[in-house]
């Protein structure tokens, strides 16, 4: 009998899961959220999403939308009920005063607000609760809301297109070394990487990417988004063309979408930049061993993180070319790592990370858990650096 509710319970769960996929984009800063009320004889009576836009979370939603039916029924949803007054008032108060009955969840919130005072909220009312229920889903899901909620600066994901021998670029051909101007991977494995940018609260590029490509760096997904994506440029000394697409689609139909952060730049430059609707960030050059300086400017990362989640940044992916790679590397500011892999050998050229000094990474970086992925020709590796719950 255990097993039999166990596998209903995944069933369900699968169902929340599903629902929570469609508050990607949409619900950040927020986690994504979805429910399902589910009465006695295995119908689903409620389903809500969250998205920010909205406010109301999803328990709420699918409480709602059940009526009556929520009492004495169980609620299944991806992530704890909420016990804080945020936006919105406390969930567990509204899953109480509906009477349902049972509450399974996937995971507990990694907010300190919350974290198992939910769960003893609902337990305390009489309420039958579960946890865990294909938790390792839920946790992948809201990865980037654990890091952010818990450290105030955002989940970091590095993404690169590469030969089989790690080589971003070609090799020079009597011209300065630069990133690759076509695409290296197929489509199949490009409407990933638009999958990742879609999922993002923000790309980061770094100069020479920008002036090297001229890139757009805009989430051409297709989906539904509730704010752009941020489009971000670490630029010391603001060298950043006026005439660039990044600068010339600033502020058209996206206002406040592309940040630059500096470090050394004349009030000129930052002016120029700012009456085209540019956002101009100047941090401190770094003064940690954690990021040692470099000759000639560079920024401090760990501000340039620290500025982007207090502007409610909880995502960005890292799309920078050898250097800003490398950097971001040696920081120790990746969380994760998607790398995508084509057919190709080159033989030479730019590699995935390197130092501003001349050299490459001084140590190995170990990822401990990989997931393979395969886009026709291609293939992609998809791995952590750290626990973003730890």
């Amino acid at each position: 009998m255990m097993a039999v509710r166990r596998s209903a319970d995944e069933l369900f769960m699968k169902a929340a899961l599903e629902l929570a996929q469609q508050g990607m984009g949409l619900a950040s800063p927020n986690p994504c959220v979805g429910a399902i009320v589910v009465d006695e004889l295995g119908r689903i009576v409620g389903r809500g999403v969250h998205k920010y836009s909205e406010r109301k979370h999803a328990e709420v939603l699918a409480i709602e939308a059940a009526g009556a039916l929520a009492r004495g029924n169980t609620l299944y949803l991806n992530l704890e009920p909420c016990c804080h007054t945020g936006r919105t008032g406390p969930c567990t108060e509204a899953i109480i005063a509906a009477g349902v009955g049972r509450v399974v969840a996937a995971m507990r919130d990694p907010n300190p607000a919350v974290a198992g005072k939910g769960f003893e909220q609902l337990r305390a009312a009489g309420i039958d609760v579960v946890e865990g229920i294909l938790e390792a889903e839920a946790r992948k899901l809201n990865e980037a809301f654990a890091r952010y909620i818990r450290t105030g600066v955002p989940f970091v994901t590095l993404k690169s297109a590469m030969s089989l021998d790690g080589r971003i670029a070609l090799p020079p051909r009597g011209k300065p070394v630069t990133p690759s101007t076509t695409y290296l991977i197929g489509v199949s494995a490009l409407r990933q990487v638009h999958c990742l940018r879609h999922a993002s609260d923000a790309i980061l590029v770094g100069i020479g990417t920008a002036l090297a490509d001229d890139p757009l760096l805009t989430d051409r997904s297709g989906l539904e988004r509730r704010r752009p994506l941020l489009r971000v440029v670490l630029d010391s000394e603001l060298r950043l063309p006026l005439d660039s697409r990044i600068v010339a689609s600033a502020g058209v139909g996206r206002a406040g979408d592309v940040v630059v952060f500096c470090c050394r730049a004349s009030d000129e430059a930052r002016r120029a930049l700012e009456q085209r609707g540019v956002r101009v960030e100047v941090v401190p050059e770094p003064t940690t061993s954690a990021q040692p300086r470099a000759a000639g400017p560079t920024l401090d990362l760990n501000c340039v993180l620290k500025t982007l989640g207090e502007m409610q940044v909880a995502s960005v992916l890292l799309e920078g070319g050898a250097k800003v790679s490398g950097a971001f590397l040696r920081a120790g500011l990746v969380d994760k790592v998607w790398l995508f892999y084509a057919p190709k050998i080159f033989g030479g050229g730019v590699p995935l990370a390197s130092s501003e000094e001349g050299g490459c990474m001084a140590e190995a970086t170990l990822l401990p858990n990989i997931t393979l992925h395969h886009y026709d020709e291609d293939f992609a590796v998809e791995g952590y650096l750290r626990d973003p719950y730890r």
